[in-house]
């Protein structure tokens, strides 16, 4: 088995509709995807936004008005995306993969839960974990072929 086969195998949960064998495939190309401290941090952004209200603050740079909780969170996530060790590693550090992992690792080591069945509904039952983690494949399907211009917001 493969570092990215390993590495990935709780991470399923968040493409549940994509065959293993399209997702390791996947994960092998974003390993080779750079990416910056700045960009991981603007994906953490867009992949944890929780409304419109958000979306709308951060569209128009008003920062500022952005809650605490959801700076925390995004902060937090940044943390372990950049800190971690498993985020030490080639195909993790500065890449796309890495980016992605930060935010299926925020949920799944760093978020907080109630308890072990508040987090099973979290990750795998459509709560809040598995929609964040969809949101960010999905800016890091866009990023792989878009580059940074995957972010701009319309």
């Amino acid at each position: 088995m493969t570092h990215i086969e390993t590495f990935t195998a709780g991470k399923f949960n968040s493409c549940q509709y994509r065959k293993p064998r399209e997702l390791k495939t996947i994960f092998n190309n974003w390993s080779k995807v750079r990416i910056t401290d700045k960009e991981v941090y603007k994906l953490i952004q867009l992949a944890l936004i929780p409304n419109k209200e958000v979306l709308q603050n951060i569209q128009r740079g008003r920062e500022g008005e952005l809650s605490t909780y959801f700076l925390n969170t995004c902060n937090r996530a940044y943390e372990y995306a950049l800190g971690n060790e498993t985020q030490q590693l080639e195909t993790t550090r500065g890449t796309l993969f890495g980016a992605y992992n930060g935010v299926t690792g925020y949920f799944q080591n760093v978020r907080s839960y109630k308890d072990r069945e508040a987090k099973l509904k979290s990750l795998l039952l459509g709560g809040t974990g598995q929609a964040r983690t969809q949101a960010a494949f999905n800016l890091c399907t866009a990023y792989a072929s878009k580059g940074a211009d995957a972010f701009l917001l319309n």
